[in-house]
């Protein structure tokens, strides 16, 4: 059994399908990415996954448990969570209190007046463990709002580990970023997925970050897959090379 099935789905506007009987199936411990061209549907396919979206038709089972109405919520209460295109985290707080702000909620210690010594200590030690894995404990004291936008990635990203999660869904982490950005989110992406064994669902358009990092790909164009394979495999794909620049490439 997968960890993630999604079987045939379809989302409909209107009469526009924007993804149209798509199915992905992630091994546990796999880092899995999902390509294509502008407009090929990506994005919706991921909030169909994360429940942002509800599909029109077709089924998607996490951990075995058939989540299709499940709201994204609930969806983290199982082990699913999303970081965003957008970089969402709270920037007038500090790197410290965002994390301990997730850290307090996985916890469940948010709703409660008065937190012991032991559930303190115990926040702390946690949220000082995401700030070192995420490379972040320089920065422990600054607002997050003052950071270069690869240091507000990564505490977001390290806010969706506090959660816990069984999957984590990464939404073009690299977007907006310079080369030496890009590189410092990749290395974090590599070392959540090694030494974390995390579970990583992965939609990104700049491509080296995709072949470094991806044990399997997905192509998606004009809202179904178009080819599933390794890296090698997609890079070697006619199909994929059409679809990208319109033409085969010569000597492939």
């Amino acid at each position: 059994m997968s960890l993630l099935e999604v079987h045939n789905v379809t989302q409909r506007f209107g009469e526009l399908a924007a993804v149209n009987q798509v199915s992905l199936n992630v091994e546990e411990g796999e880092l899995h990415a999902i390509i294509g061209p502008n407009g090929a549907g990506k994005t919706t396919f991921f909030n169909m996954i994360s429940g942002f979206y509800r599909p029109t038709s077709g089924r998607i089972l996490f951990a075995g448990q058939d989540v299709t109405d499940v709201p994204p919520h609930s969806r983290v209460h199982l082990g699913m969570a999303r970081t965003f295109q957008i970089t969402e985290v709270f920037p007038e707080l500090s790197v410290r209190d965002n994390l301990r702000i997730a850290v307090e909620v996985t916890e469940g210690l948010r709703m409660t007046l008065h937190n012991t010594r032991a559930q303190v200590a115990k926040t702390q030690e946690l949220v000082d463990e995401l700030m070192e894995t995420g490379g972040l404990t320089e920065n422990a004291e600054r607002n997050v709002g003052e950071l270069s936008h690869g240091d507000q990635r990564s505490t977001e990203i390290m806010m969706a580990l506090a959660l816990k999660p069984k999957l984590l869904l990464l939404d073009e982490p690299a977007a907006g970023m310079g080369n030496k950005e890009t590189f410092d989110t990749a290395v974090l992406i590599r070392r959540l997925h090694r030494t974390q064994k995390l579970t990583i669902v992965l939609v990104e358009h700049d491509m080296r970050v995709i072949f470094n990092l991806a044990d399997r790909i997905t192509v998606l164009t004009e809202g179904q897959v178009l080819e599933v394979g390794t890296p090698d495999e997609i890079a070697n794909s006619e199909k994929v090379q059409v679809a990208y620049l319109g033409e085969k490439r010569e000597g492939a």
